[in-house]
């Protein structure tokens, strides 16, 4: 059990620097800093996701997610979240199905706080890219992963999964230069 503390905290000192980090390259290059760090998510998200099993079930994918980050040994504790108001877990759109995630062990969250820096900048935006690699290897889809609160006990998320016409028409808009897309 020490040894997981002593892990906790070194891991904790790493985060607190990391958030130091990025809010010194936000306050240097501004909004580019966002994209920079959503790309950098997103290639980590392909990267740990790359061989994991591949499904059209969100909550599926969700799971595998979940797997590949203790496989390489990232301790983030989210779960599947269903207001009373929702009849099922995931909720069929026109574009896609959507998910409502709860974020209650962030160390993002964690290493924003005690730095002092606030949410929903670049760390919270690479979490999102990681999100989007992780469920374009998994489901063959986009997805977004959107902030609906941001607290210090806990985040909820809105991932909103792409339907596959749905994204290969986004992609093949932008490869014949549909402006309407952009």
């Amino acid at each position: 059990m020490n040894d997981l503390i002593d892990t906790r905290a070194s891991l904790q000192e790493a985060m607190n620097f990391l958030g130091a980090l990025a809010s010194g390259i936000e306050h240097a290059i501004g909004d580019s800093s966002n994209g920079i760090s959503y790309l950098a998510g997103k290639r980590l998200g392909m990267q740990f996701s790359s061989g994991a099993p591949v499904t059209d079930d969100i909550e599926k994918a969700i799971l595998t997610i979940r797997n590949v980050l203790v496989k390489n040994k990232c301790l983030w504790h989210f779960e599947p979240f269903k207001p009373h108001d929702r009849t099922s877990m995931v909720l069929s759109k026109g574009d896609g199905d959507e998910i409502l995630l709860v974020f209650s062990d962030c160390m993002i969250r964690q290493a924003l706080f005690r730095f002092g820096h606030s949410q929903k900048g670049s760390l919270c935006n690479m979490m999102n890219g990681f999100f989007s690699g992780a469920i374009l290897n998994i489901m063959g889809c986009d997805s977004t992963l959107q902030i609906m609160h941001a607290g210090e006990n806990g985040c909820l998320k809105k991932l909103t999964v792409k339907s596959k016409k749905s994204s290969k028409n986004f992609v093949d808009d932008i490869i014949q230069g549909n402006e309407e897309t952009r």
